[in-house]
């Protein structure tokens, strides 16, 4: 059964984060300023933090998977499973938002050339290929322990894909942050920052959503194999 108290900071999770999604949009549409790169570059806002935001749900993920080989609480392995899945879903969204800024920028739909496309793919192909190992495995504490160490594996995958951006020469999107500090303007910067955290809520929140109606759906098997 559902605890109260869960279902009200769910619920006030829902509403931030509908009221930060709102925000961002009009940040985005009407008080970020246009660039020499003109209106296109306006998916910068939405493409950049859909992608650090799998980059979260991939090491969330792998947090979980550790603690599943550690300390062995009940939870972690669908915790770890709902993260990457929710990563595995961004990741698309990345790769969508990253070609058609892409096409606009530089005339083509998808670039082999460009590391930092090709090495996104490469840990997107790779968390998808999760799906595979854990479907092919009867569920079980054999299945918990592979899952875990293939999500472990993966999030080295992460600072790799992030150093491709800073080192690729051919760089499609500006480098927010630098050494020296932040790199866009006061605006720019601001409009970015509540876009990021309107996805990282929007994150949270399917997570908690998806993990909730994960736990209910388990609860309602046992049952019927109870009954039956």
């Amino acid at each position: 059964m559902i605890s109260p108290l869960r279902t009200h900071r769910l619920s006030a999770l829902a509403a931030a984060t509908f009221g930060l999604v709102v925000a961002s949009i009009a940040m985005v549409f009407y008080y970020a300023p246009i660039d020499e790169d003109g209106f296109n570059q306006k998916i910068f806002y939405f493409h950049v933090p859909i992608a650090l935001t799998a980059y979260a749900c991939f090491a969330w993920g792998a947090w979980k998977a550790f603690l599943h080989l550690w300390k062995r609480p009940p939870t972690a392995d669908l915790e770890s499973y709902v993260a990457i899945h929710q990563g595995v879903i961004l990741g698309v969204l990345v790769l969508v938002t990253g070609s058609i800024w892409a096409r606009l920028r530089w005339g083509h739909w998808w670039v082999w050339s460009s590391n930092q496309l090709v090495l996104f793919l490469v840990l997107f192909l790779f968390y998808a290929a999760y799906f595979m190992l854990r479907y092919s495995v009867e569920p079980g504490p054999v299945r918990a322990n592979l899952c875990a160490v293939y999500a472990l594996f993966g999030v080295v995958l992460i600072p790799v894909s992030w150093l491709a951006i800073h080192l690729s020469q051919d760089i499609i999107h500006p480098i927010v942050f630098k050494e020296s500090g932040p790199a866009l303007g006061g605006s720019q910067l601001l409009t970015f920052a509540v876009c990021w955290a309107a996805m990282l809520a929007l994150a949270a929140c399917l997570y908690n959503v998806e993990l909730t109606s994960k736990r209910l759906d388990a609860r309602l098997k046992s049952l019927r194999e109870l009954l039956a």
